[in-house]
């Protein structure tokens, strides 16, 4: 590549470079912009009234005293709401929720009163002199007890439906029963197997806890009709979408913008009580309302993820080839069946439970329960229940293996779906994009010595005064990302394509408009690059926006790693029209045949003449003044993306842990993770992407859970109770690659960003299992913290000096 080449490509700063996140000077400098940092004219503050009970019908509601408080404009109730038809609102899973709550509630701190005064502080005085009287009612949090005859009734609006969303209920809590493959081939298999081993398994409840809380400002112009919202939303077109449908306002009358909304995790993707009532308030009073919700509401009240019950099975040869996957899972959903998962998929996409291994008979059924805990159900940080699929696979790979006494590596190199086999059909219905297992985990084995640290933990065992006990933790794992092909996607019957629309200005600079938004990912800087690749634009001049739905293409938003399988598609398959357009005026303007010019990284050659040219900026400025006969002026391009299949990223990890037998402390020695994207867009931000999941993995593993008593309080409502790593518990992350690209997408990029967190938490409990493995133990519950893992060590009288 010659030195022009070179200085060329640096200026495009396109696919495949390190470049500098382009968001971040803003952020380190304090200038972000945050729903709450929305100040209007006239604006009034709101505040909710919360349940303290998790299960109470309510008697009466007394808002006089707060009504009398000066600076207090309104104070909402369900009865309030009722002759709107708007005191219930659709959940992104079929199901129905109260705004307010509705004569009961069935869950503590559900929502009962919405206060909208002058100033917070007023609103927050407000809430204490609103009255409500309550009959407690019997509290069930366990799902297994919700489904006995006689459990207390969750949900009286559904009272005599013996059918719902789903298909049919068997029980006045339960949900809906999911099932995937083929329930009575893999009975006969596990009937005739060499070697079973079952096991149950808690995957515990826990949330997402973003920077910044949710919350919204409305403003209802009552003289247009218009209706603006700003909002922490992960997906502002659907928001809009769904608003419509509460309030009969047509989407063209309404605005929804999401700014900067400080991390989403899918905490951010559905809509929450706070935000309808809001709205209804402005609407009401005229006035702009906003309402943010402290850091306890967040904790108590939006999208919990995980509390998932999970039995796994499998079924093996005696040389450890399995031979069938059977799962069952009990899913605790709360009072509400708010999960965030696709129309089809009440369960999301825990059908890649057969994991990166090549097992020819599965089945899974999934039985959605409610209880009186908070709703929610969303992807933390992975796509629609991938990390528990993930979970259970790995677990039972470790236990097969440690019943078999073969290694933990062996097993998987043994099982592994061979290259040569993709695209790779599963048993339960998925269609593997590409891999290379096999390759990926003998490279990390080969990274960290691998044979050199079992010699170590195999001498360290046979000292039976050793104080410190070592685990080795391996997970191979296949995420489904990319939601999603319309053919099997959708959210409230919107199928889940995104969007990018391109305009190149006569300068030469362009501005790129998509239906995603960002919450961290970098789609400023890597967005930008996947132009500059495909059509010849440098990334420094090139505008990103998102987040505003008057002005960007309609998309489905940004979760479940859709950014660049779904999104990234759209931005490369519009840069390719621009650049096809641009290709046409360069050949005009050159006076030659179309066919005789080809795109050259920023500009357009003769073929055998190199020295006739024209570059990019160039036909940006003829694209507006000379073009051929028969063409709109203009370089503009519109996509809309509907993905053939999901994209199946992978990875291989390996965590070594050092745990003290005497107290349970557990240290986090080793954490090697190498993960594979297929195309890499920008490794710099992949790598933070990898760092960040690896310790939001660490957290859910090691500390995170919102357990409840008998009576519905949640114990872990707080900071104070809430495992949140700083970089003092954080251990050091080493993180490879490999590259094996996705044959259908339009760049073999599959995403990354959630990756580490699906890998790395069947990782930990591997490694910290392992540490116990030779005294016979198959698994230990989440979370690993010191007191639990003493737990453990006690149990086996390794505590007694």
């Amino acid at each position: 590549m010659d030195t022009s080449t070179i200085d060329r490509l640096s200026k495009l700063e396109g696919i495949g470079c390190s470049r500098k996140r382009r968001e971040d000077p803003r952020f380190i400098q304090g200038k972000g912009n945050y729903v709450d940092d929305m100040k209007m004219p006239g604006m009034l503050f709101a505040a909710m009234v919360r349940s303290p009970y998790a299960h109470a019908r309510i008697v009466s509601i007394d808002k006089s005293r707060a009504l009398a408080l000066p600076g207090v404009h309104a104070v909402l109730t369900a009865a309030d709401l009722k002759p709107l038809g708007l005191h219930w609102m659709p959940t992104l899973a079929g199901d129905v929720q109260a705004v307010l709550a509705d004569e009961k509630v069935s869950f503590q701190n559900q929502e009962v009163a919405f206060v909208v005064a002058d100033d917070r502080y007023i609103a927050a005085d407000a809430v204490e002199l609103v009255e409500v009287e309550y009959e407690e009612l019997p509290v069930v949090v366990d799902p297994f007890k919700a489904l006995e005859a006689d459990a207390p009734v969750i949900r009286d609006d559904l009272q005599g439906k013996d059918s719902g969303a789903h298909g049919a209920r068997r029980h006045h809590n339960h949900i809906f029963t999911w099932e995937a493959g083929d329930k009575d081939r893999t009975a006969r298999v596990f009937e005739n197997a060499e070697v079973t081993v079952k096991e149950s398994m808690l995957y515990q409840r826990v949330h997402p806890c973003p920077l910044e809380t949710c919350g919204c400002v409305a403003s209802f112009d009552k003289v247009r009709g218009d209706l603006t919202v700003y909002i922490t939303s992960q997906a502002p077109h659907v928001v809009r979408t769904v608003v419509g449908m509460l309030s009969s306002i047509p989407e063209s009358k309404i605005r929804i913008i999401s700014p900067d909304i400080g991390g989403g995790f899918g905490n951010k993707v559905g809509v929450y009580p706070g935000y309808v009532a809001s709205i209804v308030a402005s609407i009401v009073l005229g006035r702009p309302v906003k309402w943010i919700e402290s850091r306890t509401e967040n904790l108590s009240t939006t999208a919990f993820a995980r509390d998932y019950h999970m039995t796994g099975e499998l079924a093996a040869d005696k040389d450890g080839r399995i031979k069938a996957l059977r799962v069952h899972v009990t899913a605790d959903h709360g009072a509400f069946d708010a999960c965030a998962d696709p129309t089809k998929f009440p369960a999301g996409m825990f059908h890649v439970c057969t994991g990166s291994y090549e097992i020819p008979n599965a089945f899974v059924s999934v039985d959605g329960v409610y209880t009186n805990k908070f709703p929610g159900g969303v992807a933390y940080r992975c796509s629609f229940r991938v990390t528990e699929a993930v979970y259970i696979i790995e677990r039972m790979v470790d236990i097969l293996a440690q019943k078999l006494g073969m290694d933990k590596a062996e097993i998987r190199l043994k099982n592994f779906i061979p290259k040569e086999r993709f695209p790779y059909q599963t048993p339960l219905g998925l269609e593997y994009d590409s891999g290379n297992y096999d390759t990926a985990l003998r490279k990390v084995m080969d990274a960290v010595d691998y044979s050199a640290l079992r010699a170590e933990q195999a001498q360290r065992r046979a000292d039976p005064t050793a104080e410190w006990l070592m685990g080795i933790g391996i997970c191979t794992f296949t995420e489904v990302v990319g939601a999603g092909p319309s053919k099997m996607c959708d959210i409230l019957g919107l199928g889940m394509f995104d969007s990018c629309e391109i305009r190149v200005h006569p300068d030469g600079s362009a501005i790129a408009r998509m239906g995603t938004i960002t919450q961290g990912q970098g789609h400023q800087t890597t967005y930008a690059q996947i132009i500059a690749t495909e059509a010849g634009i440098p990334a420094s001049l090139i505008e990103i926006e998102e987040g505003d739905t008057s002005t960007a293409p309609y998309g489905l938003g940004t979760y479940g790693s859709r950014s660049t399988p779904v999104a990234g598609a759209a931005i490369a398959r519009a840069s390719r029209k621009i650049r096809e357009k641009a290709r046409l005026i360069a050949a005009h303007l050159m006076e030659v045949s179309a066919d005789d010019v080809e795109f050259d990284l920023d500009r357009f050659v003769v073929k055998g003449s190199p020295d006739q040219s024209k570059t990019l900026k160039e036909v940006a400025m003829a694209a507006y003044n000379n073009v051929p006969e028969g063409m709109e002026m203009g370089l503009e391009a519109v996509d809309y993306y509907d993905p053939p299949n999901f994209t199946f990223p992978f990875g291989a990890y390996l965590c070594v842990v050092d745990i003290n037998r005497y107290s349970g402390e557990t240290k986090v020695r080793r954490f090697y993770a190498l993960d594979d994207c297929g195309t890499r867009i920008n490794p710099m931000i992949i790598e933070g992407q990898v760092h960040g999941g690896l310790t939001e993995g660490y957290a859910v593993a090691m500390g995170q859970e919102m357990p409840y008593d008998e009576a519905g309080n949640l114990l872990g409502a707080t900071l104070m109770d809430y495992f949140i790593p700083t970089s003092v518990e954080t251990p050091k992350w080493e993180t490879d690659f490999t590259v094996t690209p996705s044959p259908h997408h339009p760049l073999g990029a599959k995403g990354v960003a959630e990756s580490p967190h699906v890998g790395s938490i069947p990782c930990f409990t591997s490694a910290v299992v392992d540490a116990f493995a030779h005294l016979g133990v198959t698994h230990v519950n989440m979370p690993h913290n010191a007191y639990r893992v003493w737990q453990q060590s006690h149990a086996l009288g390794l505590d007694q000096r």
